[in-house]
């Protein structure tokens, strides 16, 4: 863990983060994708220890023991020390497959936790993607507040002049004012949610406290909002062959069949082959050290046959778990593909609804647009109330903000359904 920290700060940071900026950081930083990479090193160490079992093994021992009888110190000495050495090996030649098996199964689960490294790195694309549209949204929220505090400053002062010329009564004043700082407080509340979803973005990136997130804000038009969609059959089926859960769950269908063969082995004998070579010496002995040692010397060479008779059910219990983990692995793909199916069905109906929505509120806009700026005109003429005026004010900022929020999540929508079909993003 502390080398991956150390790698995070050792990396280069752009000064100006666009999207791509950002997914491709991520990719390589983020500590939830880090893990999934670790466990897939695991994996592959597993898948080698189970290719190794087709190996002998071979091992060494020495064995020095002293012992005291008491009792026969009259006949002789009652110490006495002895010395074993021996090499020991056996190699496993038949197991029902088990082991033939296991290198199977340890295979496919090295490349499930290839498609969880590929599942972790696509989350942190949606997140990040969510994130960054966040931050565009709430950046113009802050324009479009910003703008309308200028406009509110401006006819609080129109309005003292007003007062002066007695066109307008204090009653309509005071309304003026109230509303400047109402838009104020909008002003400042925008700031504070553009600093918030700065900071998940940190978060996301693994970005310390220290470092600056100076976002590019990408210039958007028409044609990436109202971007055509193809059908909703096409990109589903699109995704059912590219997300990476639905290939680990198929995989691990794969697994628990082949833990089901496995636990079926538990039936057949195990036959494995045995050799070993040996030697010793006694300090009672009459030869010499090296002389023990060649008449004590014994080679051995064994064949071990294991016939399970009774086992207290394991065998049987293990092949009933297995074959319930089958059925619970394919129920497992049933509902990654129905999850997959509300997931795009969401994103597809959220991206044609917001794409609706922009068009009228892009329509709405211009005709409150047009509406306030002529009540504006007639109320510093004295035609309109100021009651009038805030109405319509409030009317065409409600309109804006509308339509900015269907803006971003129509481009949010659409750039999610370019990544369940694996395609690149789109925002420039």
């Amino acid at each position: 863990m502390v080398m991956i920290f150390t790698n995070l700060a050792a990396q280069e940071k752009p000064a100006k983060w666009d999207l791509t900026n950002c997914i491709d950081y991520a990719l390589k930083n983020n500590i939830q994708v880090q893990k999934s990479k670790i466990s897939l090193e695991q994996s592959a160490v597993s898948t080698k220890q189970a290719k190794a079992q087709l190996f002998p093994n071979l091992s060494a021992s020495v064995n020095q023991n002293f012992s005291n009888s008491p009792f026969l110190v009259g006949e002789g000495t009652a110490n006495s020390y002895t010395g074993s050495y021996g090499i020991n090996s056996s190699l496993l030649l038949f197991d029902g497959g088990k082991t033939e098996k296991n290198i199977r199964v340890q295979k496919l689960l090295e490349e499930v936790s290839k498609y969880n490294v590929l599942y972790s790195q696509k989350n942190i694309q949606f997140s990040i993607l969510q994130s960054y549209l966040q931050i565009l949204y709430a950046a113009e929220s802050v324009n479009i507040d910003s703008a309308t505090v200028e406009v509110s400053k401006y006819q609080f002062e129109r309005g003292k002049n007003l007062l002066k010329a007695g066109s307008i009564s204090k009653v309509d004043l005071a309304k003026l004012e109230s509303q400047f700082s109402s838009d104020k407080y909008l002003l400042v509340t925008a700031k504070n949610a553009l600093e918030t979803q700065k900071l998940n973005l940190k978060q996301l990136l693994e970005l310390t406290v220290k470092d600056e997130l100076n976002i590019t804000i990408p210039s958007l038009n028409d044609i990436d909002i109202l971007k055509p969609l193809p059908s909703l059959q096409s990109i589903y089926e699109n995704s059912l062959s590219i997300m990476p859960q639905l290939k680990s769950s198929k995989l691990n269908i794969q697994v628990a069949e082949l833990e089901t063969e496995k636990a079926k082995a538990g039936y057949l004998p195990k036959v494995s082959l045995n050799a070993s070579v040996g030697t010793g010496n006694n300090n009672l002995s009459s030869y010499n050290f090296s002389k023990q040692l060649q008449d004590r010397f014994n080679e051995g060479i064994g064949l071990t046959v294991s016939i399970p008779i009774f086992t207290n059910r394991s065998t049987k219990s293990a092949i009933e778990t297995s074959k319930l983990n089958e059925k619970t692995s394919q129920l497992n793909l049933l509902d990654a593909e129905k999850s997959l199916l509300t997931s795009v069905e969401s994103s597809y109906q959220d991206a044609i609804s917001a794409q609706s929505q922009y068009v009228s509120a892009t329509e709405k806009v211009k005709a409150l647009q047009t509406s306030y700026d002529l009540i504006e005109q007639q109320f510093n003429l004295g035609l309109k109330s100021t009651l009038d005026l805030l109405t319509e004010k409030n009317n065409l900022l409600a309109a804006k903000q509308s339509l900015i929020q269907a803006k971003y999540l129509s481009i949010m929508n659409v750039q999610m359904l370019n990544l369940y079909q694996d395609l690149p993003l789109e925002i420039k």
